[in-house]
């Protein structure tokens, strides 16, 4: 329905650089893309992700219930008190480590999301998914690696894995980094360049509106993760951080 994309896009408040303020809220948008089942259901796929992020931290307590805002789950679902919608519910049903079902769950998010970018034709869902998982999975090898642990035991196994792009560079840096809000800078920047690159910008498609949400997203998670990050470090809380935690 390029019409309503035209209606969309061209209503959306503009997003500035990475690093700044977001106009519009993840909820704003998902209520303004639902007329459209298309749309809707492509949004949401996007979204659902930082949604789940905000739910690992909830319950790890890194982030109080009544600090976020998520899209998709409800406020009961976030805090565990409720199942999670029926395409992730499998990790429910799954025995196992705390870490097991956590990846189980992530599993489950990249399939529902893969399934969602081919029923609304998104190649740049299906390619941003993969994206993602493939660098969650670099993340968790490297992380391995250092503490002399077998990566494949850390990664998540989705059938979008796999990825043409070189993370090498990516790493080193990430590796080199400060600290770990310095690192997750990193990789953020590196994500929004990839959707700067693949964004089908003017292009009035869903594909379109699919990089306005995730670029939406990155600018809400980073100012959520750089906020949190902050607050600790001025109470000197120690431990790991909630860059280290939160990021995919």
């Amino acid at each position: 329905m390029p019409g309503s994309n035209y209606y969309i896009l061209s209503h959306l408040p503009g997003l500035g650089g990475f690093g700044s303020e977001p106009t519009v809220s993840a909820v704003e948008l998902a209520d303004q893309v639902a007329f459209d089942a298309t749309a809707g259901e492509l949004v949401r796929a996007v979204l659902l992700g930082d949604d789940l992020l905000m739910r690992q931290s909830v319950l790890a307590g890194e982030l109080k219930a009544q600090d976020v805002s998520p899209a998709v789950l409800t406020l009961r679902q976030v805090r565990d008190e409720e199942p999670l919608p029926v395409e992730l519910s499998v990790a429910k049903q799954e025995e196992g480590a705390e870490r097991q079902v956590v990846d189980r769950l992530w599993s489950a998010y990249f399939n529902y999301g893969g399934a969602v970018a081919r029923r609304g034709g998104s190649e740049l869902l299906l390619g941003w998914l993969s994206f993602e998982l493939a660098l969650r999975n670099e993340l968790a090898e490297a992380r391995a690696k250092a503490l002399e642990l077998e990566g494949q035991d850390y990664v998540v196994r989705a059938a979008l894995a796999g990825s043409d792009y070189d993370f090498g560079p990516l790493l080193t840096e990430w590796a080199s980094a400060a600290t770990p809000l310095a690192g997750l800078r990193v990789l953020d920047r590196a994500r929004w360049g990839w959707l700067e690159e693949h964004g089908s910008w003017f292009s009035f498609g869903y594909d379109e509106l699919v990089a306005y949400a995730a670029k939406l997203m990155l600018l809400h998670r980073w100012g959520r993760v750089a906020r949190a990050e902050q607050g600790m470090a001025a109470g000197g809380v120690a431990g790991q951080s909630i860059s280290e935690r939160t990021t995919p």
